[in-house]
């Protein structure tokens, strides 16, 4: 695959080639910070690159979770829509995350480089909801807000599920891990805790974790309109959240993998 440029005056603007549909997705999802990928890198507008691979052939799952390399990103496709469907073993699509990546897109919360990209967002205005810091990076805190108007909308048995949210940004990691959460970022949002389920709060104690949740999916619908991708789609499932994810909803709406 080769970088393409497109000559726009006397400006050469480089585009991302055809031939990967996820690194195009990813180019495309964050206009504002990358530029193009080759054989090896993604390439920021900055001019800096990111390897694309880290090298590894095979990889267990724990090895994706701590070490995904930005393609790893994509291995497992999300099921776009409201599908009842119970996720397979270890079917934790968007879960797999390139922390670099996030990292030099966000900042790093330990440095002090997110609360400053941080606003405040009003949560479900008029269904007595409170206000949850989302960073402006990317657009993310007026996606929420727009989430929220819409969410405000339906019916009020609907409520109860959404409110009070039980956190966006939080500088922290994810639980029993080192990896930074989404959270950290401030680009995701945890729903109303009370009506939320999470792998690790199950007391199943076979060779599968036993599925569970509680969450309408006309929720789900409405954030995924967003480009956010729902916990609730993984076999370590998270029900109450949410992250922003463009790139694998976009992914998702071309059907990929064909």
């Amino acid at each position: 695959m080769r970088m393409r440029t497109v000559l726009l005056g006397a400006v050469a603007l480089a585009t991302p080639a055809l031939g990967d549909p996820a690194l195009d997705a990813l180019v495309a999802a964050y206009p504002n910070h990358l530029a193009a990928y080759d054989e090896h890198d993604v390439i920021w507008k900055d001019g800096s690159r990111s390897p694309i691979s880290n090298g590894r052939s095979e990889k267990t799952f724990d090895q994706l979770l701590d070490h995904a390399d930005i393609k790893d990103q994509f291995a497992i496709p999300y099921p776009l829509g409201a599908q009842r469907r119970i996720p397979a073993l270890n079917e934790d699509p968007g879960r797999f995350r390139n922390e670099a990546l996030f990292l030099k897109m966000y900042g790093d919360c330990r440095k002090g480089e997110v609360a400053h990209r941080l606003k405040p967002v009003l949560w479900l205005p008029g269904q007595g909801g409170e206000t949850v810091m989302v960073t402006t990076v990317n657009g993310v805190a007026d996606r929420l807000a727009d989430v929220g108007r819409s969410l405000a909308a339906l019916p009020p048995s609907m409520m109860k599920y959404l409110t009070p949210a039980s956190g966006a940004y939080n500088c922290r990691t994810i639980a029993r891990t080192n990896r930074l959460s989404m959270h950290a970022y401030g680009a995701a949002i945890d729903l109303a805790a009370r009506f939320g389920d999470y792998w690790l709060w199950s007391n199943d104690r076979g060779s599968r974790i036993a599925y569970k949740n509680r969450l309408p999916l006309e929720i789900v619908d409405i954030f995924e309109r967003a480009g956010f991708i729902w916990g609730g789609k993984w076999y370590h499932f998270d029900t109450f959240h949410f992250e922003y994810r463009p790139e694998i909803i976009a992914l998702a709406k071309q059907g990929w993998p064909k």
